[in-house]
């Protein structure tokens, strides 16, 4: 109840600030999304540990005996906007990995995060443990942030997590070490062989399920090879569930809402119920346009075509490649993770939904007996 206090007055502060109906939808919880959060919690629980794993060993010819052995990564730093599960998430994984965590989320949610942060230090303190190993930056003044970036001294890597204003600062102006999560500008790729009415399923719940999440598919692709009708079958369920069509000119018109889409339209993560369309000559096209427009998140492919479906998950680089299922599974709750930090689609230390290994580096240790160089 004093969380979903919490949440109410920031939810009531945001209104009065004028802030999106879809910035609203990632700030609210309720007794639903709490209950993830629980659930996600007892996950990473039952998780086996990895700090101490021995990952491989060996014994060179002097005698010496190397092993390579899971440790956590130390002080992690997670910078993050109006998402208060990021707060539970966040410090749940870091703990069970062995570090100690600063969180510093975003002023619409502060009263959300002390909620959650309280919570989570008085259940570390109970179990024995350091209450400081989670740490809530309580200071809204983006300088306090930008402070933070700085304190290579005490801060082993930081984790931004949020829109691409947010990262693009970070990566600017950290000197910390950055594990980036990226923004997802996904896309749903409509091969000519593909069961229409499971397009139609993959893509409504990609684009509609929750719009204003990374995961969320931003694009929709058509072969140009499909029937006229079962185009209008997909576009006519995408209007029938509110969605803003921005068509390309081969696009049909089914919607009052639609309009002619823009190059900018193909590059924009919308974060709410409009997708860009574009009808592309073949699945060639389709990995071309993903590859000049996309944001390496998520990116789909509906086909029955076996040798299609392999040339797309080879072709295209992203973080998660979907056959025949829809981007809203790039979670690390639904990856089996229990929860995750973020997704992250750059290729170094960590790639796609980052969970409890993602939140450690390695050591080599290697013993002798009396060995020199």
């Amino acid at each position: 109840d004093a969380i979903l206090a919490a949440n109410a007055r920031d939810l009531s502060l945001a209104r009065e600030k004028g802030v999106a109906p879809n910035m609203l939808d990632r700030l609210a919880l309720n007794a639903s999304r709490i209950g993830a959060m629980q659930e996600g919690l007892r996950q990473v629980a039952a998780l086996p540990d990895p700090i101490g794993d021995v990952l491989g060993g060996w014994r060179r010819p002097n005698g010496l005996e190397i092993s390579k052995v899971r440790v956590p990564l130390g002080v992690i730093g997670i910078i993050y906007e109006s998402r208060p599960n990021v707060t539970v998430d966040a410090a749940s994984l870091c703990l069970k990995a062995g570090n100690a965590v600063i969180l510093r989320g975003g002023s619409e949610a502060i009263h959300s995060n002390t909620a959650l942060a309280g919570v989570l230090r008085a259940a570390a303190d109970a179990a024995g443990l350091p209450p400081d190993t989670i740490n809530l930056i309580e200071n809204t003044d983006r300088a306090a942030a930008r402070h933070l970036m700085t304190l290579n001294r005490y801060v082993d890597c930081l984790i931004p997590r949020g829109g691409a204003s947010l990262i693009e600062t970070v990566v600017k102006n950290a000197t910390v070490p950055v594990i980036e999560t990226g923004t997802g500008n996904c896309h749903v790729y409509v091969h000519a062989d593909a069961d229409i009415a499971m397009a139609g399923d993959i893509i409504v719940n990609a684009k509609c399920s929750r719009p204003s999440v990374c995961n969320a598919a931003e694009t929709l692709l058509l072969d140009a090879a499909l029937p006229h009708e079962a185009v209008l079958r997909i576009l006519r369920r995408l209007a029938d569930a509110g969605v803003e069509i921005h068509g390309c000119e081969r696009t049909p018109t089914v919607g009052k809402l639609d309009r002619p889409a823009t190059d900018d339209d193909y590059f924009t993560e919308f974060n709410d119920l409009v997708l860009a369309v574009k009808v592309v000559d073949s699945l060639e096209d389709a990995v071309s346009h993903i590859d000049h427009y996309g944001t390496r998140h998520s990116e789909a492919i509906v086909t029955r075509d076996y040798a299609a479906a392999q040339r797309f998950t080879e072709a295209v680089d992203a973080a998660a490649v979907y056959v025949n299922a829809s981007t809203r599974f790039t979670d690390g709750y639904e990856f089996g993770f229990g929860a995750e930090i973020g997704i992250s689609n750059q290729k170094l230390h960590a790639r796609g939904p980052m969970g409890l290994v993602e939140m450690t580096t390695t050591k080599y240790v290697v013993r002798g007996n009396g060995q020199t160089r």
